[in-house]
């Protein structure tokens, strides 16, 4: 599931359409990213957004909650910084959890994750930031499976 190279990012974006065609440098998505709020200890800035695709930025300063996508694959190319990604397993809510937020996965595969990795999600597969390294920036490819 994990990947060291972009390859898995650009073959990703081989199911774009010519008019979702999209070049910007790395000062304009930080621009892009400063612009965002912060929610819960993560910023997101859209690049792309379509029916057939999401393209982020995601800035993280704290571990996120475990999620599934039902439908949609994703990538996560760690632009910078770095922290553990559990991917795959079961979701586990706690006995009287009022919110996700104290959930965590259970038997997946973790990883530590820092800039240039790559990391591929299977639609409706788990995944979760279960610690971050005083931040990670990555950019966040979601696509429909089977949609061309």
């Amino acid at each position: 599931m994990f990947k060291t190279s972009i390859v898995a990012v650009l073959f990703t974006c081989l199911s774009l359409r010519a008019a979702d065609i999209v070049i910007l440098s790395n000062s304009e998505i930080g621009a892009i990213l400063s612009k965002a709020t912060a929610n819960r200890g993560m910023k997101t800035a859209p690049v792309s957004n379509a029916d057939q695709h999401r393209i982020n930025v995601v800035n993280r300063v704290s571990p996120g909650t475990p999620l599934t996508h039902v439908g949609n694959s994703e990538v996560h190319y760690i632009i910078d910084g770095g922290g553990t990604v559990v991917v795959g397993g079961n979701i586990i809510h706690p006995a009287g959890a009022t919110s996700g937020a104290d959930a965590t996965i259970e038997g997946g595969q973790m990883r530590h994750v820092t800039k240039g990795d790559v990391v591929f999600v299977p639609a409706g597969t788990p995944h979760w930031y279960k610690e971050v390294d005083g931040t990670i920036t990555y950019l966040e490819v979601r696509f429909e499976e089977g949609k061309k």
